[in-house]
């Protein structure tokens, strides 16, 4: 069974490199976009931006959950903390179940790297043996259309070429748990059409699905749950 469940995660980003003077002030008690801005503790007094406080959900098969907020409320660095790569300072995370993380989906790009090394690259990245990306490397060729342009380096891609590759690769492997950071949208008219069929096909075979919006329309239509988050907390559920 799948499973994603966070109980009071709290995430505390310490700030060692500004100087003491500019946060003793009043700032050390406001609420500011992207987090609250205290010290870590009253020992060293090190400044910390609180990215996430108490944030507890539990999410099973068949749960699809918008997570909604304004920029720098939290969206982000939630789905990053239910994949594994911030580390909660407080609070407990557990998840069942692979995980694909539509964030970032071209982080790891080797420009020097052919496309078809890349593929490889970013499938370890996520992952995946060198088999199983191997038995899916005909798929993503054929999806991303890029032809012989795979055989040269991804320094000579447009952006759009990349993104094409990058989604490919990432919507090609399923996973019972999906991280997506607002609605992907790649390439050209045509291409993009294929993209969001593809993508609406590969989040209906995910067993839960994250989905961080600032689209409340796009939230009601896709998922069944949500909570909005603001400078880091939970503020209502639905």
């Amino acid at each position: 069974m799948s499973e994603v469940t966070l109980e009071n995660v709290t995430i505390e980003f310490p700030v060692y490199d500004v100087k003491r003077k500019m946060l003793m002030t009043s700032l050390l008690k406001r609420y500011l976009v992207g987090g609250m801005i205290k010290k870590d503790n009253e020992i060293s007094h090190t400044p910390a931006v609180t990215a996430l406080e108490d944030i507890s959900f539990s999410l099973h098969e068949g749960d699809k959950l918008a997570v909604t907020g304004h920029n720098g409320a939290g969206k982000t660095t939630l789905l990053r903390t239910i994949l594994g790569s911030y580390k909660p300072t407080r609070g407990r995370i557990v998840t069942r179940g692979s995980i694909i993380s539509m964030v970032g989906i071209n982080l790891g790009f080797d420009g020097e790297a052919t496309g078809y090394e890349n593929i490889y690259i970013r499938g370890a990245i996520m992952g995946f043996s060198r088999k199983q990306i191997k038995s899916y490397l005909e798929e993503i060729v054929d999806f991303c259309e890029l032809g012989e342009y795979l055989s040269l380096p991804v320094r000579t891609y447009s952006s759009g070429m990349t993104m094409r590759l990058a989604f490919s690769i990432a919507t090609t492997v399923p996973a019972d748990i999906v991280l997506l950071d607002e609605w992907l949208s790649v390439g050209d008219v045509d291409f993009s059409k294929k993209a969001h069929v593809r993508l609406e096909t590969f989040l209906a075979k995910a067993k839960i699905l994250i989905l961080a919006t600032h689209n409340q329309e796009l939230a009601d239509k896709v998922c069944n749950m949500a909570i909005q988050v603001e400078m880091g907390k939970i503020v209502s559920r639905s």
